[in-house]
């Protein structure tokens, strides 16, 4: 399977019409529809639901192109730290997750130092974060503790947080200096979706998942987390760094009592080999 072909067919897909595609390719049309025959011919699937004037995916089609995706990034990456001189320290690195102070200021110093590197921040959950660094198209990952050591190397990061609940400003927990335990199963909660941060919240609250009234989940609070709580959905159970300083007279936001903290930490793959503007990177973190 040619890399170019691949690029095609992801044009494709994110077109959604042969025309366009092979016209943002700079090739001729009939050329690239026989590049596409000869793909679902040699994969033995059909990828394209063909219409009069729009192309869409089959179920097929779209589990290659997340494929594709994740090969052509790699692909591209392993191109350009080829291409790199042996001691220069230059190219790409990626990070996946929340781009806390001390990975922002460790890029500042090193891009300070060397100019010719740059940085991609990727923003995404947890699950998807971690099955990128696995695939090899990013380096590393900014990650909630605890860690999968089987599977990762990791450095903590001096940066915490404290878990919370934001709330109506006036509803009858406002007027509590902390939230307690039994607090938690009086109010409809909004909570994350990743199984070991909730598995960290009922520890603390000494009770299960069937015990809380859980009126939705997230995976990622993108947006204005806010809005959730205003909407009258529920009680946001976050950490105290995903809130902006200032919240207004109408929320309010109280940490939980005992506290709770979240630790974040720099994650890579075990055994991969990383690049020399990746290990001086790390260097500038540790």
């Amino acid at each position: 399977m040619d890399i170019r072909v691949l690029k095609y067919f992801v044009a494709v897909a994110r077109e959604g019409n042969i025309s366009r595609a092979a016209e943002s390719l700079h090739i001729a049309q009939p050329s690239l529809s026989k590049q596409l025959i000869e793909l679902e011919n040699e994969l033995g699937k059909q990828l394209f639901i063909r219409g009069k004037r729009n192309i869409s995916l089959t179920d097929d089609g779209n589990l290659l192109l997340k494929r594709a995706e994740e090969i052509i990034v790699l692909f591209d990456k392993t191109r350009q730290e080829l291409s790199c001189k042996e001691e220069a320290v230059s190219g790409k690195i990626s990070i996946g997750g929340m781009p806390i102070k001390p990975v922002l200021s460790a890029a500042a110093m090193l891009r300070r130092k060397y100019p010719d590197v740059s940085f991609d921040f990727y923003s995404g959950d947890a699950t998807d974060v971690t099955q990128r660094l696995d695939h090899g198209s990013l380096d590393f990952a900014v990650l909630l503790t605890p860690v999968d050591t089987t599977k990762y190397e990791y450095v903590s990061l001096k940066t915490t947080s404290c878990w919370g609940l934001l709330m109506p400003g006036n509803c009858d927990l406002a007027g509590k200096d902390s939230i307690e335990k039994e607090d938690l199963c009086s109010v409809p909660l909004i909570f994350h979706s990743r199984v070991g941060l909730q598995h960290e919240i009922t520890r603390w609250a000494k009770t299960d998942m069937e015990h809380l009234n859980i009126a939705a989940t997230y995976n990622i609070l993108s947006g204005n987390p806010l809005e959730y709580v205003r909407a009258g959905l529920g009680y946001l159970l976050t950490t105290k760094d995903h809130l902006p300083a200032e919240l207004g007279s109408d929320l309010c936001f109280r940490e939980l009592n005992p506290k709770l903290e979240v630790r974040y930490a720099l994650v890579w793959k075990r055994y991969a080999v990383l690049s020399k503007s990746a290990q001086v990177f790390l260097e500038c973190i540790l």
